[in-house]
C-alpha cells in the first residue's frame, strides 16, 4: 500500500517536469488583469494549483499566486466556492 502511493507521488512530479513553464516560453508578464487566464491555476474548490500539477517553475509560481491573491482581493476571482 505504501509503495502504491509513493508510485503515484513519484508519477505526480514526473508529470509536472515533463512540460515547461509557459511564461518562461512567451516571456509573458503576469498581470492580475488577465483573471481569465489565471482561472487556470486554480482547482474546482478555488485553490491555487501546486508548481509539480501546473508545470510552472517555481520563479513563476510565486508571482503566480501573488497575482491570484490580488485578483481575490479586487473581487475578481473567488476565494472559495459554494
Amino acid at each position: 500500500m505504501l509503495k502504491k502511493k509513493k508510485n503515484s507521488l513519484l508519477a505526480a512530479k514526473r508529470k509536472g517536469k515533463e512540460k515547461s513553464c509557459p511564461f518562461c516560453k512567451d516571456k509573458a508578464a503576469l498581470c492580475w488583469q488577465d483573471y481569465e487566464k489565471l482561472k487556470e491555476y486554480l482547482s474546482p474548490r478555488s485553490r491555487i494549483i501546486a508548481s509539480q500539477y501546473s508545470g510552472v517553475c517555481s520563479k513563476h509560481q510565486k508571482r503566480v499566486a501573488q497575482v491570484i491573491k490580488q485578483a481575490r482581493h479586487l473581487a475578481l476571482l473567488p476565494f472559495t466556492t459554494q
